[in-house]
């Protein structure tokens, strides 16, 4: 079965094409396309793009394609991409505007470019199904909660895969093998918990508890905008500071919205990028802006993180992920600075090394396991459509 991932953003298109023949996934072909203006236009270059490689024969050797969707109104999970999926991605494309207009104009060309593929959404949500209703409720009136407004949780491809590999690594394959079969079979008993906390750290950010292989919370909500500050959105803020600045700043509600979600994050603190690569440069130059941006972000990393440790009741796992968390020796050093009272204890010559590649971070004697796990949510995506249409 060849698998084609589609990731869609609002002015870009990546894609990789998987051979699924042993359900483990080989990439085939990988590609992308920035400053797109019209998709349609770039999805079928992006087919071209295949055929005259010569890796395909002809586009209707491509059996399926999978969309990374972001977020449904009254839908979630691993759903073939229909006119359901569609109305979905509509009814909440005002709350991800960045996300599911271009998802849902991409499902429609796909539907219409190749018409006997197998069109598959894994929804971001999907990883939260079974989050404890306390978890996922705002204390808002109940007209509120049935519109819709209620913790969703985001990143759910990156952190099921975690949820996974560190399983593999601790070699937990009980575990592995419920988070191999979640949206099928739903959560499973296994024997002793696996407990373990999951920081996927990039240009968005969020941090999840996981037993036994299912999230209990996360730091994300109703919208992409909240948890940890990202690199140009707030993430969480008192909704009093809303109409306040209204008030205070003169501000119209869509100025204030355009501030939150483009000039805030590591940008709005630091006053000069929103790469956290500008701000530990600023940082390390003595700009005080920069260092307190970078001071936030862990503080919040380490709140979100401190309250799955309560639910969890312990921990054996802390992993890092993504780009800041694959990458960025300093933030796990400061995330996992004086937690040997619970166990953890970090190996600094091995964590120090360690970039951009999976590794086991902590030290010797730490009864805390730290991993650093590449992000690989294309080919969650990938098995998650085989095992789909299998």
């Amino acid at each position: 079965m060849l698998v084609l991932i589609a990731n869609l953003g609002s002015t870009s298109f990546k894609y990789r094409l998987f051979d699924m023949q042993a359900g483990d996934g080989r990439v085939l072909a990988q590609g992308g396309f920035e400053r797109v203006t019209d998709h349609g236009e770039t999805i079928e270059a992006a087919l071209a793009e295949l055929e005259s490689s010569g890796v395909i024969a002809s586009r209707k050797d491509i059996d399926a394609v999978g969309f990374k969707t972001v977020l449904g109104r009254n839908l979630s999970g691993c759903v073939e991409a229909g006119q359901e999926v569609l109305d979905a991605l509509d009814g909440f494309a005002a709350v991800a505007p960045a996300h599911n207009p271009p998802y849902a104009a991409g499902i429609r060309q796909f539907s219409r470019l190749l018409p006997e593929a197998r069109l598959v959404a894994l929804f971001e949500t999907a990883f939260y199904q079974w989050v404890p209703e306390a978890a996922s409720r705002y204390a808002v009136p109940r007209t509120w909660h049935e519109a819709g407004i209620r913790r969703y949780g985001f990143h759910g491809a990156s952190h099921k895969f975690i949820a996974e590999r560190s399983a593999e690594l601790l070699g937990r394959e009980d575990v592995a093998e419920v988070v191999r079969s979640l949206y099928q079979k739903g959560p499973q008993a296994v024997g002793t918990p696996l407990r373990v906390i999951s920081c996927h750290l990039g240009g968005s950010s969020s941090v999840t508890g996981i037993r036994n292989g299912v999230a209990i919370g996360t730091s994300m909500g109703f919208s992409p905008q909240s948890g940890l500050p990202q690199n140009n959105r707030v993430g969480d803020l008192d909704s009093g500071a809303i109409p306040y600045a209204m008030k205070a700043l003169g501000l119209e509600l869509p100025e204030i919205e355009r501030q939150l979600t483009k000039e805030s994050g590591l940008l709005g603190l630091s006053g000069v990028s929103n790469d956290i690569r500008d701000v530990n440069e600023a940082a390390a130059q003595g700009n005080p802006d920069a260092r307190i941006a970078l001071d936030v972000l862990v503080h919040e990393i380490r709140r979100w993180a401190s309250s799955f440790l309560f639910d969890l009741g312990g921990l054996d796992a802390l992993t890092f992920t993504a780009g800041i968390g694959e990458n960025g020796a300093p933030i796990r050093e400061a995330v996992c600075k004086g937690l040997e009272g619970f166990g953890l204890k970090l190996d600094p010559e091995k964590n120090a090394a360690c970039r951009a590649t999976e590794a086991e971070i902590s030290a010797a004697d730490s009864t805390v396991k730290v991993f650093v796990i590449p992000a690989n949510e294309e080919l969650v995506l990938a098995r998650e459509v085989f095992r789909k249409l299998s």
